[in-house]
């Protein structure tokens, strides 16, 4: 979606304004890296990631047609976190296909690229159903709205985002909320927009980053856990409703840990996956 259009809040946080586009598919996009998106100060990173993918889906399409209109596949490092102002998106199509497009974004702010990207672009079919797999959706609570995540985390950091996000962890998987984690490394929730956007293809590139790091319920992990890169999947269009998200801590060594994120829709489909490395503070002598 571009910009003039009738946005919720995810969409004018997201949207891109076409500057420049030549017939090798390069392209720069305008931007405004929305503060409201960020815990702290820092942007959120799957926020960013949707940015980057409106503008290489919008690169694609001024050279080849609207025929791969959803980001079906995504790489990015994250080089540094952006501050919330005006950047760009510089853009290249890197291959044109019958089934799919790849296409490289940077995100640029200052001179400086703080996000490089890519993505494959294709088209995601609404009668398009599994073959064989995906893991069942797993049982959450959807609570009233009062466990609501709220807007100011542990340690007085705020949490912009959450004013824009309803997010509504399982109570099994948020220990560390009251200073008590569970030791599993799991975070189970239930995810809507607060606005109530219905779920699409671009707001799965953010599910996929949306919840706390699931660190946080491992006993004697401490502080900020910056995404160092990210590698998501898209496998299908979401059905209204909201979204539940598990995360999970793989293995935490030599101040980095990975994490794999699976979304499921209302249906109990897997449409979404991801995989990241980030970099994490660890306190005292590792948990029993």
């Amino acid at each position: 979606m571009l910009e003039g259009e009738e946005m919720h809040e995810f969409d004018r946080a997201t949207a891109v304004r076409r500057r420049h586009v030549d017939d090798d598919g390069r392209a720069v996009h305008e931007v405004d890296v929305d503060g409201g998106w960020a815990i702290g100060d820092k942007p959120n990173g799957g926020y960013l990631l949707a940015t980057a993918a409106r503008a290489a889906a919008d690169a694609a399409a001024a050279v080849e047609g609207p025929e791969h209109p959803h980001a079906v596949a995504a790489t990015a490092a994250y080089l540094a976190p952006p501050a919330a102002g005006p950047a760009e998106v510089h853009s290249e199509v890197l291959r044109r296909g019958r089934g799919t497009s790849q296409v490289r974004a940077r995100l640029v702010q200052d001179g400086a690229v703080r996000v490089d990207a890519t993505f494959t672009l294709g088209r995601l079919r609404p009668d398009a159903t599994p073959w064989w797999g995906g893991a069942p959706a797993p049982e959450v609570p959807d609570l009233p709205r009062e466990r609501r995540t709220p807007s100011d985390g542990p340690g007085g950091v705020h949490l912009p985002i959450m004013e824009r996000v309803d997010i509504r962890l399982d109570p099994a998987t948020a220990g560390f909320t009251v200073g008590r984690p569970s030791g599993t490394g799991e975070l189970r929730a239930v995810l809507r927009f607060a606005d109530g956007r219905a779920p699409d293809p671009l707001a799965l590139l953010y599910a996929v980053d949306a919840l706390p790091p699931a660190p946080f319920e491992v006993a004697g992990t401490t502080g900020w856990v910056p995404t160092i890169t990210l590698t998501a999947y898209v496998r299908a269009l979401p059905a209204d409703g909201p979204l539940v998200v598990r995360q999970r801590a793989g293995l935490i060594e030599a101040g980095t840990v990975d994490e794999v994120c699976e979304v499921w829709d209302g249906r109990g489909r897997l449409v979404a996956q991801a995989t990241q490395l980030a970099a994490i503070r660890t306190a005292g002598p590792p948990p029993a």
